[in-house]
């Protein structure tokens, strides 16, 4: 059972940012330097504020000797390890109950708290590497079903192992940033050459992204599942933007390239296990066993409603076509962490873990609009009578993700993107 506490600051109904959140990112003012921050409600904490005025006085934190918050991203606390954590997430709930120091000291809370209206989100962390994992079951078999049929849908190596490929970090982005629709080869299944042109099967991926915390494992020892978790700082939004019909042509032999490393988005609020374990639940046993590597003491995951909305030019209010879950998944973040590891891989703080597409079991839980619209063949119909088979020029995507309701809610806010034209032709021509 969560604690009994209650915030002295306003929070809306329904708010994904209460009290028993606390999650992490940057921000500033408007016009401002990037910090350090949470959120509860609407009003988002200064952390290096918070620092700089001595109100983290656990006996971790303040023995640590350097300032922790004194720059424009969480990369110093993430390095740290899951006790300081824990330790600053506890400080931050007490320091903003009611009856705490900071209630009635309005001084210090005007140096503090900023309404959120006021301020900017940017990127939490400087992310060192980006691999996306396969690790929905739903997902999976959906797709194979579409490439090859559903009696050969799985692979056989996707029970064995958690599929994944090294993506490209630089071009991950914070939400509200625009997306500009690819260029790309393609080769149409009746055409004999490829040709050089705009990606017409423009596609979004539904995703949990893995931020890794604490301190690196030695090069050559790989981490063991069951203390993969402490490896785990929190959990994001990702959506992984994807260019359909670039991959179909470039993926073989060695997997997605130019159509996956576009863009992927994620929500700027990082939300910790702490947070999100009253909501941890036990995901399917497996078949076969996995080796010793991936065999887990506790193989679970956590139940966090994911929805997907879409607006059009024609029909900009934001409509909602897609509930999944984080419980959809097959292979758990440990696992995956492990897996990355077992060859000695050194897995860094600030690296980030994209869970895969996850899907439920129904049409209106797929993940991405290929699983959706059956690769084209099933049109999603919008409230306006507008269709769409992929995504299209001026289509505004969000994501939003969500545990439990009321004063118990915890969510990570939105994972939102635009879609802008592709660059003209003549681009290219000089």
């Amino acid at each position: 059972m969560q604690q009994a506490i209650q915030a002295f600051l306003l929070v809306p109904k329904d708010s994904d940012f209460t009290i028993k959140n606390i999650p992490f990112g940057v921000a500033s003012k408007v016009n401002g330097n990037p910090y350090p921050a949470t959120i509860i409600g609407d009003s988002v904490i200064n952390l290096a504020k918070l620092e700089e005025l001595g109100y983290f006085k656990g006996p971790l934190f303040s023995t640590l000797g350097s300032r922790v918050f004194d720059e424009g991203n969480l990369n110093k606390f993430v390095s740290l390890s899951r006790p300081y954590w824990k330790e600053v997430r506890s400080e931050i709930q007490s320091l903003f109950s009611c009856g705490s120091q900071l209630e009635n000291n309005q001084e210090a809370l005007g140096q503090i708290i900023t309404p959120v209206q006021d301020t900017k989100n940017h990127m939490p962390i400087t992310i060192g590497e980006y691999t996306d994992f396969y690790s929905s079951k739903n997902h999976a078999f959906n797709m194979g079903s579409i490439i090859r049929g559903p009696d050969n849908a799985m692979q056989p190596n996707w029970y064995y192992l958690p599929v994944g490929y090294h993506g490209r970090r630089s071009s991950i982005v914070i939400d509200g940033t625009d997306i500009r629709r690819p260029w790309g080869q393609v080769k149409a299944p009746t055409a004999e050459k490829p040709s050089f042109t705009k990606c017409k099967r423009l596609d979004y991926e539904l995703e949990i992204g893995a931020v890794i915390g604490g301190s690196p494992n030695n090069l050559g020892e790989p981490i063991k599942v069951n203390q993969a978790e402490d490896r785990v700082f929190g959990f994001v939004i990702l959506n992984d933007w994807s260019a359909r019909d670039v991959q179909v042509w470039e993926y073989v032999p060695l997997g997605p390239f130019g159509a996956k490393n576009f863009a992927s988005t994620i929500s700027p609020w990082i939300v910790t296990i702490e947070a999100l374990d009253p909501f941890r639940i036990q995901l399917p046993e497996q078949d076969p066993e996995p080796f010793v590597y991936l065999k887990e003491k506790n193989h679970t995951s956590f139940d966090i409603r994911l929805e997907v909305l879409i607006g059009t030019e024609k029909s900009p209010e934001l409509e909602h076509f897609t509930t999944s879950n984080f419980k959809y998944m097959y292979w758990s973040v440990n696992q995956q962490i492990a897996h990355h590891s077992i060859t000695g891989c050194n897995i860094q703080p600030g690296d980030l873990f994209g869970s895969g597409t996850i899907s439920g079991t129904t049409k209106d839980g797929r993940g991405c609009l290929m699983e959706y619209t059956w690769n084209g063949k099933e049109p999603l119909v919008l409230k306006s009578g507008e269709q769409r088979l992929f995504l299209e020029d001026g289509d505004v995507l969000e994501m939003r993700g969500y545990a439990g309701d009321g004063e118990n809610r915890v969510g990570f806010g939105r994972c939102k993107g635009k879609i802008l034209p592709a660059l003209d032709e003549q681009y290219f021509q000089s």
